[in-house]
Protein backbone atom coordinates (compact mmCIF):
# COMPACT_ATOMS: atom_id res chain seq x y z
CA UNK A 1 0.00 0.00 0.00
CA UNK A 2 2.93 2.13 1.07
CA UNK A 3 4.39 1.36 -2.43
CA UNK A 4 1.52 2.27 -3.94
CA UNK A 5 1.09 5.73 -2.20
CA UNK A 6 5.07 6.66 -3.10
CA UNK A 7 4.34 5.70 -6.70
CA UNK A 8 0.94 7.94 -7.38
CA UNK A 9 2.97 10.63 -5.12
CA UNK A 10 6.21 11.03 -7.00
CA UNK A 11 3.78 11.56 -10.32
CA UNK A 12 1.66 13.68 -8.79
CA UNK A 13 4.94 15.80 -7.25
CA UNK A 14 6.26 15.17 -11.27
CA UNK A 15 3.25 16.10 -13.28
CA UNK A 16 0.72 17.88 -11.29
CA UNK A 17 2.10 19.57 -8.50
CA UNK A 18 -0.08 22.15 -6.99
CA UNK A 19 -3.15 21.26 -9.13
CA UNK A 20 -6.34 19.47 -7.60
CA UNK A 21 -5.36 16.17 -9.25
CA UNK A 22 -3.32 13.81 -11.27
CA UNK A 23 -4.78 12.56 -14.47
CA UNK A 24 -3.37 9.07 -14.10
CA UNK A 25 -3.26 7.42 -17.63
CA UNK A 26 -2.57 10.65 -19.33
CA UNK A 27 -0.08 11.60 -16.97
CA UNK A 28 -1.60 15.76 -17.06
CA UNK A 29 -2.91 17.68 -14.53
CA UNK A 30 -6.52 18.73 -13.56
CA UNK A 31 -8.61 21.28 -11.25
CA UNK A 32 -11.90 20.53 -10.31
CA UNK A 33 -14.65 21.68 -8.60
CA UNK A 34 -12.37 21.73 -5.48
CA UNK A 35 -11.29 25.39 -6.60
CA UNK A 36 -8.04 24.45 -8.23
CA UNK A 37 -6.12 25.00 -5.10
CA UNK A 38 -4.31 21.68 -5.03
CA UNK A 39 -6.91 18.91 -3.59
CA UNK A 40 -4.53 16.34 -3.68
CA UNK A 41 -1.90 17.90 -2.17
CA UNK A 42 -3.60 19.46 0.78
CA UNK A 43 -5.90 15.90 1.11
CA UNK A 44 -2.56 13.74 1.19
CA UNK A 45 -0.71 15.74 4.00
CA UNK A 46 -1.41 13.42 6.85
CA UNK A 47 -1.49 10.63 4.92
CA UNK A 48 2.37 11.50 4.21
CA UNK A 49 2.77 11.84 7.76
CA UNK A 50 1.09 8.96 8.62
CA UNK A 51 3.98 7.30 6.45
CA UNK A 52 6.70 7.94 7.49
CA UNK A 53 7.37 10.16 3.98
CA UNK A 54 8.31 13.13 6.07
CA UNK A 55 10.57 14.70 3.89
CA UNK A 56 7.67 14.56 1.17
CA UNK A 57 5.70 16.12 3.81
CA UNK A 58 7.54 18.97 4.53
CA UNK A 59 7.47 19.50 0.78
CA UNK A 60 4.00 19.10 0.31
CA UNK A 61 3.12 21.60 3.84
CA UNK A 62 5.41 24.25 2.10
CA UNK A 63 3.62 24.20 -1.14
CA UNK A 64 0.15 24.32 0.75
CA UNK A 65 1.31 27.03 2.65
CA UNK A 66 1.56 29.20 -0.86
CA UNK A 67 -2.05 28.08 -1.55
CA UNK A 68 -4.07 31.47 -2.27
CA UNK A 69 -7.84 30.49 -1.99
CA UNK A 70 -9.16 33.00 -4.53
CA UNK A 71 -11.25 32.06 -7.47
CA UNK A 72 -8.84 30.27 -10.04
CA UNK A 73 -10.02 30.65 -14.07
CA UNK A 74 -8.48 26.75 -14.64
CA UNK A 75 -11.56 25.13 -12.28
CA UNK A 76 -15.02 24.68 -12.64
CA UNK A 77 -17.34 27.77 -11.78
CA UNK A 78 -19.42 27.02 -8.81
CA UNK A 79 -17.39 26.34 -5.57
CA UNK A 80 -18.71 23.53 -2.78
CA UNK A 81 -18.54 24.94 0.73
CA UNK A 82 -18.83 21.65 1.78
CA UNK A 83 -16.34 20.20 0.23
CA UNK A 84 -13.45 22.89 0.56
CA UNK A 85 -14.51 21.98 4.53
CA UNK A 86 -13.96 18.43 4.26
CA UNK A 87 -11.04 18.50 1.95
CA UNK A 88 -9.21 21.56 2.71
CA UNK A 89 -9.96 22.45 6.29
CA UNK A 90 -9.87 18.74 7.19
CA UNK A 91 -6.97 18.58 5.34
CA UNK A 92 -5.09 21.22 7.38
CA UNK A 93 -6.38 20.16 10.75
CA UNK A 94 -5.42 16.92 9.97
CA UNK A 95 -1.93 17.86 9.28
CA UNK A 96 -1.34 19.98 12.10
CA UNK A 97 -3.06 17.30 15.01
CA UNK A 98 -1.34 14.17 13.25
CA UNK A 99 2.43 16.22 13.16
CA UNK A 100 2.10 16.98 17.06
CA UNK A 101 -0.01 19.90 17.15
CA UNK A 102 3.28 21.98 17.20
CA UNK A 103 3.23 24.15 13.06
CA UNK A 104 1.28 26.99 13.83
CA UNK A 105 1.38 28.02 9.80
CA UNK A 106 -0.76 24.88 9.87
CA UNK A 107 -3.43 25.98 12.25
CA UNK A 108 -3.22 29.27 11.07
CA UNK A 109 -4.18 28.40 7.23
CA UNK A 110 -6.71 25.77 8.87
CA UNK A 111 -8.03 29.42 10.08
CA UNK A 112 -7.92 30.54 6.80
CA UNK A 113 -9.80 28.52 5.22
CA UNK A 114 -12.35 28.31 8.19
CA UNK A 115 -12.78 32.16 8.06
CA UNK A 116 -14.16 31.58 4.54
CA UNK A 117 -16.15 29.02 5.05
CA UNK A 118 -17.62 30.99 8.04
CA UNK A 119 -19.10 33.30 5.51
CA UNK A 120 -21.93 30.65 4.36
CA UNK A 121 -23.03 31.08 7.51
CA UNK A 122 -23.62 34.28 7.46
CA UNK A 123 -27.34 34.49 6.30
CA UNK A 124 -30.58 36.06 8.36
CA UNK A 125 -31.14 32.53 9.64
CA UNK A 126 -27.66 31.57 9.83
CA UNK A 127 -28.39 28.12 8.29
CA UNK A 128 -25.55 27.72 5.80
CA UNK A 129 -26.09 28.84 1.98
CA UNK A 130 -23.30 26.02 0.37
CA UNK A 131 -24.78 26.52 -2.70
CA UNK A 132 -27.13 29.29 -4.25
CA UNK A 133 -30.09 26.92 -4.94
CA UNK A 134 -33.59 26.41 -3.95
CA UNK A 135 -33.02 23.54 -1.45
CA UNK A 136 -29.81 21.54 -0.74
CA UNK A 137 -28.45 18.42 0.05
CA UNK A 138 -28.38 17.25 3.87
CA UNK A 139 -25.21 16.00 3.78
CA UNK A 140 -23.99 19.55 2.60
CA UNK A 141 -26.28 21.31 4.81
CA UNK A 142 -24.95 18.80 8.04
CA UNK A 143 -21.26 18.15 7.68
CA UNK A 144 -18.95 21.15 9.38
CA UNK A 145 -19.60 20.04 12.68
CA UNK A 146 -16.89 17.88 13.08
CA UNK A 147 -14.14 20.26 11.34
CA UNK A 148 -15.83 23.58 13.00
CA UNK A 149 -16.30 21.87 16.70
CA UNK A 150 -12.19 20.71 16.32
CA UNK A 151 -10.91 24.29 15.49
CA UNK A 152 -12.87 25.84 17.88
CA UNK A 153 -10.76 23.42 20.46
CA UNK A 154 -8.06 23.74 19.03
CA UNK A 155 -8.20 27.58 18.84
CA UNK A 156 -10.69 28.90 21.73
CA UNK A 157 -12.55 30.62 19.26
CA UNK A 158 -15.97 29.18 19.64
CA UNK A 159 -17.56 31.02 16.81
CA UNK A 160 -17.17 27.93 15.00
CA UNK A 161 -18.47 25.96 17.45
CA UNK A 162 -21.64 28.30 17.63
CA UNK A 163 -22.42 28.45 13.54
CA UNK A 164 -22.33 24.09 13.91
CA UNK A 165 -24.85 24.71 16.76
CA UNK A 166 -27.27 26.46 15.21
CA UNK A 167 -27.79 23.14 12.52
CA UNK A 168 -27.28 21.12 14.91
CA UNK A 169 -30.28 22.33 17.05
CA UNK A 170 -32.68 22.87 13.72
CA UNK A 171 -31.88 19.00 13.02
CA UNK A 172 -32.60 18.04 16.86
CA UNK A 173 -36.16 19.93 16.44
CA UNK A 174 -36.83 19.14 13.25
CA UNK A 175 -36.02 15.03 13.29
CA UNK A 176 -39.03 13.50 14.60
CA UNK A 177 -41.21 15.51 12.10
CA UNK A 178 -40.06 14.19 8.80
CA UNK A 179 -42.11 12.17 6.99
CA UNK A 180 -40.02 9.62 7.80
CA UNK A 181 -39.25 10.21 11.21
CA UNK A 182 -35.82 9.67 12.81
CA UNK A 183 -34.59 10.35 9.71
CA UNK A 184 -33.90 13.86 7.99
CA UNK A 185 -34.72 13.55 3.71
CA UNK A 186 -32.08 13.52 1.11
CA UNK A 187 -32.98 17.26 0.44
CA UNK A 188 -33.69 20.47 2.79
CA UNK A 189 -34.87 23.82 2.28
CA UNK A 190 -32.09 25.87 4.56
CA UNK A 191 -33.34 29.02 3.80
CA UNK A 192 -37.00 28.77 6.38
CA UNK A 193 -35.19 25.75 7.77
CA UNK A 194 -37.97 23.13 6.23
CA UNK A 195 -36.49 19.56 6.76
CA UNK A 196 -40.02 18.01 6.07
CA UNK A 197 -40.81 18.33 2.86
CA UNK A 198 -38.78 15.79 0.82
CA UNK A 199 -39.77 12.09 0.43
CA UNK A 200 -36.71 10.76 -0.11
CA UNK A 201 -34.60 8.89 2.38
CA UNK A 202 -31.31 7.10 3.11
CA UNK A 203 -28.19 7.01 4.68
CA UNK A 204 -26.13 7.18 1.32
CA UNK A 205 -25.39 9.67 -1.59
CA UNK A 206 -25.80 13.10 -0.02
CA UNK A 207 -26.80 12.37 3.36
CA UNK A 208 -23.94 10.81 4.39
CA UNK A 209 -22.09 12.89 6.54
CA UNK A 210 -25.24 14.22 8.05
CA UNK A 211 -25.77 10.60 9.88
CA UNK A 212 -21.96 9.79 10.51
CA UNK A 213 -20.77 12.69 12.25
CA UNK A 214 -23.09 12.30 14.74
CA UNK A 215 -21.72 9.75 17.20
CA UNK A 216 -17.93 11.47 15.63
CA UNK A 217 -19.28 14.22 17.33
CA UNK A 218 -19.98 12.60 20.77
CA UNK A 219 -16.47 11.11 20.38
CA UNK A 220 -14.72 14.69 19.54
CA UNK A 221 -16.50 16.38 22.49
CA UNK A 222 -15.81 13.20 24.56
CA UNK A 223 -18.72 13.10 26.17
CA UNK A 224 -18.91 16.56 27.60
CA UNK A 225 -22.11 18.50 27.64
CA UNK A 226 -23.61 19.00 24.27
CA UNK A 227 -22.22 15.85 23.32
CA UNK A 228 -25.86 14.08 24.75
CA UNK A 229 -27.62 16.30 22.17
CA UNK A 230 -25.70 13.74 19.42
CA UNK A 231 -25.72 10.81 21.65
CA UNK A 232 -29.75 11.02 21.27
CA UNK A 233 -30.11 12.31 17.82
CA UNK A 234 -27.62 9.55 16.32
CA UNK A 235 -29.71 6.85 18.54
CA UNK A 236 -32.90 7.87 16.70
CA UNK A 237 -31.77 8.11 13.68
CA UNK A 238 -30.26 4.27 13.90
CA UNK A 239 -33.72 3.35 15.30
CA UNK A 240 -34.94 4.56 12.13
CA UNK A 241 -32.40 3.52 10.18
CA UNK A 242 -32.02 -0.11 10.98
CA UNK A 243 -36.09 -0.56 10.24
CA UNK A 244 -36.86 0.78 7.23
CA UNK A 245 -33.32 1.39 5.03
CA UNK A 246 -31.57 -2.19 5.45
CA UNK A 247 -32.28 -5.84 3.56
CA UNK A 248 -30.70 -8.93 3.28
CA UNK A 249 -30.26 -10.01 -0.37
CA UNK A 250 -30.98 -13.06 -1.88
CA UNK A 251 -27.51 -14.79 -2.80
CA UNK A 252 -26.41 -18.25 -3.12
CA UNK A 253 -24.44 -19.24 -0.41
CA UNK A 254 -27.01 -17.36 1.79
CA UNK A 255 -24.67 -15.61 3.43
CA UNK A 256 -25.83 -13.26 6.33
CA UNK A 257 -25.61 -9.87 4.63
CA UNK A 258 -27.30 -6.64 5.28
CA UNK A 259 -27.63 -4.04 1.87
CA UNK A 260 -28.45 -0.13 3.27
CA UNK A 261 -30.75 0.90 0.50
CA UNK A 262 -32.92 3.89 0.31
CA UNK A 263 -36.88 4.68 1.80
CA UNK A 264 -39.41 6.55 -0.16
CA UNK A 265 -42.61 8.55 1.18
CA UNK A 266 -42.26 7.71 4.51
CA UNK A 267 -42.70 4.29 7.43
CA UNK A 268 -45.15 2.86 4.85
CA UNK A 269 -43.27 3.50 1.03
CA UNK A 270 -41.53 1.39 -0.83
CA UNK A 271 -37.90 1.03 -0.14
CA UNK A 272 -35.51 1.12 -3.17
CA UNK A 273 -33.39 -2.47 -3.00
CA UNK A 274 -30.26 -0.79 -4.55
CA UNK A 275 -26.99 -0.59 -3.05
CA UNK A 276 -24.39 1.96 -3.40
CA UNK A 277 -20.54 1.56 -2.68
CA UNK A 278 -20.50 4.55 -0.97
CA UNK A 279 -22.97 3.66 2.07
CA UNK A 280 -20.49 0.64 2.74
CA UNK A 281 -19.18 3.72 5.65
CA UNK A 282 -22.61 2.83 7.27
CA UNK A 283 -21.01 -0.72 8.91
CA UNK A 284 -18.29 1.17 10.32
CA UNK A 285 -20.69 3.68 11.67
CA UNK A 286 -22.82 1.10 13.65
CA UNK A 287 -19.50 -0.46 14.67
CA UNK A 288 -18.10 2.43 16.20
CA UNK A 289 -21.78 3.59 17.75
CA UNK A 290 -21.30 0.22 19.28
CA UNK A 291 -18.05 1.42 20.46
CA UNK A 292 -19.05 4.25 21.67
CA UNK A 293 -22.77 3.87 23.42
CA UNK A 294 -22.10 -0.08 24.28
CA UNK A 295 -24.95 -1.28 21.61
CA UNK A 296 -24.51 -5.04 20.89
CA UNK A 297 -27.00 -4.72 18.39
CA UNK A 298 -24.83 -1.51 16.13
CA UNK A 299 -21.80 -4.09 15.96
CA UNK A 300 -23.56 -6.79 14.47
CA UNK A 301 -25.80 -4.77 11.97
CA UNK A 302 -22.38 -2.91 11.41
CA UNK A 303 -20.62 -6.26 11.10
CA UNK A 304 -23.28 -7.39 8.33
CA UNK A 305 -23.21 -4.30 6.36
CA UNK A 306 -19.43 -4.55 6.51
CA UNK A 307 -19.28 -8.67 5.03
CA UNK A 308 -21.89 -7.42 2.57
CA UNK A 309 -19.27 -4.97 0.80
CA UNK A 310 -16.73 -7.43 1.24
CA UNK A 311 -19.69 -9.89 -0.47
CA UNK A 312 -20.13 -7.81 -3.08
CA UNK A 313 -16.52 -7.22 -3.72
CA UNK A 314 -16.10 -11.02 -3.97
CA UNK A 315 -18.68 -11.68 -5.82
CA UNK A 316 -18.43 -8.78 -8.88
CA UNK A 317 -16.30 -10.41 -11.69
CA UNK A 318 -13.26 -8.15 -11.64
CA UNK A 319 -13.80 -8.46 -7.63
CA UNK A 320 -14.83 -4.61 -7.42
CA UNK A 321 -17.51 -3.32 -6.12
CA UNK A 322 -19.62 -1.26 -8.69
CA UNK A 323 -20.94 2.50 -7.31
CA UNK A 324 -24.67 1.59 -7.98
CA UNK A 325 -26.87 -1.51 -8.31
CA UNK A 326 -29.81 -3.74 -7.43
CA UNK A 327 -30.16 -6.88 -5.36
CA UNK A 328 -32.99 -9.15 -4.96
CA UNK A 329 -34.14 -8.92 -1.32
CA UNK A 330 -35.53 -11.79 0.98
CA UNK A 331 -38.57 -11.41 2.40
CA UNK A 332 -37.11 -10.43 5.94
CA UNK A 333 -33.86 -10.93 7.21
CA UNK A 334 -33.64 -14.59 7.73
CA UNK A 335 -32.02 -16.98 5.20
CA UNK A 336 -34.09 -17.10 1.59
CA UNK A 337 -33.91 -19.33 -1.16
CA UNK A 338 -31.71 -18.33 -4.02
CA UNK A 339 -33.12 -19.38 -7.36
CA UNK A 340 -30.67 -20.94 -9.64
CA UNK A 341 -29.07 -19.48 -12.36
CA UNK A 342 -29.46 -16.14 -11.44
CA UNK A 343 -27.47 -13.34 -11.02
CA UNK A 344 -26.93 -12.04 -7.22
CA UNK A 345 -26.81 -8.56 -8.89
CA UNK A 346 -30.48 -7.75 -10.43
CA UNK A 347 -29.01 -4.81 -11.80
CA UNK A 348 -26.32 -2.71 -11.96
CA UNK A 349 -26.95 1.04 -12.65
CA UNK A 350 -23.80 2.38 -12.01
CA UNK A 351 -21.11 0.42 -13.19
CA UNK A 352 -17.96 2.41 -12.22
CA UNK A 353 -15.44 2.29 -9.66
CA UNK A 354 -13.86 5.85 -9.10
CA UNK A 355 -11.18 4.55 -6.60
CA UNK A 356 -13.56 4.94 -2.96
CA UNK A 357 -12.57 4.21 0.65
CA UNK A 358 -15.93 3.44 1.75
CA UNK A 359 -15.51 -0.55 2.07
CA UNK A 360 -12.18 -0.71 3.14
CA UNK A 361 -13.00 1.98 5.80
CA UNK A 362 -15.55 -0.62 7.23
CA UNK A 363 -13.48 -3.12 7.12
CA UNK A 364 -10.21 -1.15 8.90
CA UNK A 365 -12.94 -0.35 11.50
CA UNK A 366 -13.92 -3.85 11.94
CA UNK A 367 -10.81 -4.99 12.49
CA UNK A 368 -9.23 -2.54 14.62
CA UNK A 369 -12.69 -2.97 16.69
CA UNK A 370 -13.03 -7.05 16.82
CA UNK A 371 -9.27 -8.14 15.83
CA UNK A 372 -10.77 -10.68 13.47
CA UNK A 373 -7.56 -11.57 11.16
CA UNK A 374 -10.60 -12.45 8.65
CA UNK A 375 -10.39 -8.81 8.05
CA UNK A 376 -7.14 -8.39 6.94
CA UNK A 377 -7.76 -11.26 4.55
CA UNK A 378 -10.94 -9.59 3.10
CA UNK A 379 -8.56 -6.07 2.51
CA UNK A 380 -5.72 -7.93 1.36
CA UNK A 381 -8.27 -9.36 -1.62
CA UNK A 382 -9.51 -6.25 -1.81
CA UNK A 383 -6.38 -4.17 -2.52
CA UNK A 384 -4.47 -6.97 -4.97
CA UNK A 385 -8.43 -6.93 -7.13
CA UNK A 386 -7.95 -2.98 -7.28
CA UNK A 387 -4.70 -2.66 -7.89
CA UNK A 388 -4.53 -5.28 -10.55
CA UNK A 389 -7.05 -3.18 -12.71
CA UNK A 390 -6.69 0.23 -11.60
CA UNK A 391 -2.50 0.58 -12.02
CA UNK A 392 -1.47 2.63 -14.36
CA UNK A 393 2.12 4.27 -15.47
CA UNK A 394 1.63 7.13 -13.65
CA UNK A 395 -0.77 6.46 -10.55
CA UNK A 396 -4.57 4.87 -10.09
CA UNK A 397 -6.94 5.16 -12.23
CA UNK A 398 -10.95 4.76 -11.70
CA UNK A 399 -12.62 2.17 -14.05
CA UNK A 400 -15.56 2.52 -16.16
CA UNK A 401 -17.30 -1.01 -15.73
CA UNK A 402 -16.46 -3.26 -12.84
CA UNK A 403 -18.52 -5.84 -15.04
CA UNK A 404 -16.39 -6.17 -17.09
CA UNK A 405 -13.00 -8.19 -17.10
CA UNK A 406 -10.58 -6.43 -17.59
CA UNK A 407 -12.29 -3.13 -17.30
CA UNK A 408 -11.61 -0.02 -18.98
CA UNK A 409 -9.70 2.54 -17.47
CA UNK A 410 -10.86 6.25 -17.07
CA UNK A 411 -8.51 9.38 -16.86
CA UNK A 412 -9.49 10.10 -13.19
CA UNK A 413 -7.52 9.75 -9.45
CA UNK A 414 -9.76 11.13 -7.35
CA UNK A 415 -7.40 12.99 -4.46
CA UNK A 416 -9.67 10.42 -1.93
CA UNK A 417 -7.02 7.56 -3.55
CA UNK A 418 -4.51 9.19 -1.42
CA UNK A 419 -6.49 11.03 1.27
CA UNK A 420 -8.21 7.90 2.34
CA UNK A 421 -8.38 4.51 0.50
CA UNK A 422 -4.93 3.52 0.93
CA UNK A 423 -4.79 5.24 3.92
CA UNK A 424 -7.36 3.32 5.15
CA UNK A 425 -5.50 0.17 3.46
CA UNK A 426 -2.21 0.97 5.17
CA UNK A 427 -3.56 1.28 8.63
CA UNK A 428 -5.49 -2.18 8.21
CA UNK A 429 -2.17 -3.47 7.87
CA UNK A 430 -0.19 -1.27 10.69
CA UNK A 431 -0.09 -1.93 14.54
CA UNK A 432 -2.75 -0.74 16.52
CA UNK A 433 -1.03 2.15 18.27
CA UNK A 434 -0.20 3.30 14.54
CA UNK A 435 -3.42 6.17 14.78
CA UNK A 436 -5.16 4.84 17.94
CA UNK A 437 -9.44 4.69 17.66
CA UNK A 438 -8.90 6.17 21.39
CA UNK A 439 -7.05 9.26 20.31
CA UNK A 440 -8.30 10.73 16.64
CA UNK A 441 -11.56 10.66 15.21
CA UNK A 442 -11.51 10.51 11.76
CA UNK A 443 -13.56 13.43 9.64
CA UNK A 444 -15.30 12.06 6.50
CA UNK A 445 -12.52 12.47 4.12
CA UNK A 446 -10.16 10.42 6.76
CA UNK A 447 -8.67 13.52 7.58
CA UNK A 448 -7.37 12.94 11.80
CA UNK A 449 -8.22 15.04 14.41
CA UNK A 450 -7.03 14.56 17.56
CA UNK A 451 -9.32 14.13 20.50
CA UNK A 452 -9.18 16.54 23.39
Amino acid sequence: MKDSFKRCWKSYRERAWTKDQLAPTSGRSKDTQFGGWGATLVDSLDTLWIMDLKAQFAEAVDAALEIEFKPSDNCDSEINMFQIIIHYLGGFIGAYDVSGCHDARLLNKAVEVADMAYTSFDTPNRMPVSRWTLSVLIAEAASASVEFTCLSQITGDMRYFDAISRVTDVLDRQQGSTKLPGMWPISVDMRTPNLMFDKFFGLGAMADSAFEYLPKMHQLLNSAGPAAQYRKMYKYAMDTAIAHTLFRPMVHDQADILIASAKHDGPDGRRDDTGQHLVCYAGRMLALGRRLFDNATHIEIGRKISDGCAWTYKNAPSGIMPEVFSMTPCPSRLACDFIPGSSPFSAVHDSRYILRPEAVESIFYMFRLTGEAKYQDIAWDMFQAIETYTRTEFGNAALRNVTDAPPEQDDSMESFWLAETLKYFYLIFSDHDVISLDDFVFNTEAHLFRIP
